[in-house]
C-alpha cells in the first residue's frame, strides 16, 4: 500500500492498534502485526520488568514490527522508557504527557516516535520536538480522553503539521476509515474493536459487554478530577457519577477506580470493573481474528467512496 504510515513503520496496512492498558498484551500486539498492521504493547502502569518481559514475549510471536505505548503519567515511566530504549521495538507511542525529554535517546536507538495528542497545539509541539508521526485521538475513544471530537480534531491537526497523521477515536469500519482519510489522516488507530478479537486475552465477560453495548453505553467519568475516562456504563460508572455529583473529595473518587481495569480484564467483573471502551463499541458485532478486523477497514472501501461520488454528482 502506497502510504507514508506504511512506509514509515514497515507495515502492510496503515492500522495501528490502540495502546489499551491491560488489554494490549504481547499476544494482541503480535497478532495485529502478523495481520499487517502495527501492534502495540501497553505499558500502562506496569513496572519496567513486566514491560521488558512483554517485549521479549512479543518477539517470540512475530517477526514483524511492533511497538510499545508508554503512559507518561505512570510512576514507572522513567524506568519503562529506559527498557524501551534498551530493547528497541520499532515504535514507541506515548500518551498522558510530553515525551520531549526522551526524544533524543529514542531516536539514537532507532525507534520511531508517535505521540498520542488531543489538541492542535500539542501536535505542533510534538512535530517541532522531532516526532515521526502524530496520533490525534478524538473524544469518542475509550480510556483517557480529550474533549475534541475526531471529526473536528483531525482536519485541524492535518492543516497544522507536515508529518504523517493517524486518526483515532470512533473508527469502527470502512466508512469510518473513509471519513478519517477524507479528513486528512494517513492512518487509523483502532482500539475498541480489537478487544473483540480472537487473540485478545481479555476475559470473555469483557468482550461480551462490548458486543452488547448500545449507542449511549460508553460514558465519561472523572471530568471533575481533570482525568476523564470513557468506559461502558455499569455499577462502577454510576458510583463515580454519584460521588462527582456529591462533590466527594478527589482521593475518594480516585480510590474508587484503583484496580478497576484489572477486575474487568482478568476477573470479568462487569459491574465493578472498568470496562474501558469507546463509542464505537456499539458498532462491534462479533469476535474475529485481528487479521480479518484489519482487512475489513479496506475491503469495500471503493464501494463506500463510489457511494459518496453518487451523492456529489
Amino acid at each position: 500500500m502506497n502510504n507514508r504510515i506504511c512506509e514509515l513503520l514497515g507495515i502492510e496496512y496503515p492500522v495501528i492498534q490502540g495502546g489499551m492498558a491491560w488489554v494490549a498484551t504481547a499476544e494482541l500486539a503480535a497478532a495485529v502485526s502478523n495481520g499487517g498492521g502495527l501492534g502495540l504493547i501497553a505499558a500502562g502502569g506496569a513496572p519496567a520488568d513486566v514491560v521488558r518481559e512483554q517485549i521479549r514475549k512479543c518477539r517470540t510471536l512475530t517477526d514483524k514490527p511492533f511497538g510499545v505505548n508508554v503512559m507518561l503519567m505512570s510512576p514507572f515511566a522513567e524506568e519503562v522508557m529506559q527498557v524501551v530504549i534498551e530493547e528497541k521495538p520499532a515504535v514507541v507511542a506515548t500518551g498522558a504527557g510530553n515525551p520531549g525529554k526522551y526524544m533524543e535517546a529514542l531516536k539514537a536507538a532507532g525507534i520511531k516516535i508517535l505521540p498520542v495528542i488531543a489538541s492542535v497545539a500539542m501536535a505542533q509541539k510534538m512535530e517541532k520536538l522531532g516526532a515521526d508521526a502524530i496520533i490525534a485521538e478524538g473524544t469518542e475513544a475509550g480510556g483517557h480522553i480529550g474533549e475534541i471530537t475526531t471529526m473536528c480534531l483531525i482536519p485541524q491537526v492535518a492543516d497544522a503539521i507536515s508529518i504523517p497523521l493517524v486518526a483515532a477515536g470512533g473508527i469502527a469500519d470502512n466508512r469510518g476509515a473513509a471519513a478519517a482519510f477524507a479528513l486528512g489522516a494517513e492512518g487509523l488507530q483502532v482500539g475498541t474493536r480489537f478487544i473483540c478479537s480472537d487473540e485478545c486475552i481479555a476475559h470473555e465477560n469483557y468482550k461480551q459487554a462490548v458486543l452488547k453495548a448500545k449507542d449511549r453505553d460508553a460514558v465519561v467519568t472523572g471530568r471533575s478530577t481533570g482525568a476523564p475516562v470513557r468506559a461502558l456504563k455499569n455499577k462502577l460508572t454510576r458510583e463515580y457519577q454519584r460521588l462527582e455529583k456529591e462533590n466527594a473529595p478527589f482521593e475518594e473518587i480516585e480510590a474508587l477506580g484503583v484496580g478497576g481495569l484489572r477486575r474487568a480484564f482478568e476477573e470479568g467483573d462487569v459491574q465493578m470493573g472498568s470496562l474501558m471502551a469507546g463509542q464505537s463499541a456499539a458498532m462491534v458485532h462479533k469476535i474475529e481474528p485481528c487479521a480479518d478486523i484489519i482487512r475489513s477497514y479496506f475491503e469495500g472501501l471503493d464501494d463506500v467512496l463510489e457511494g459518496i461520488k453518487k451523492i456529489t454528482r
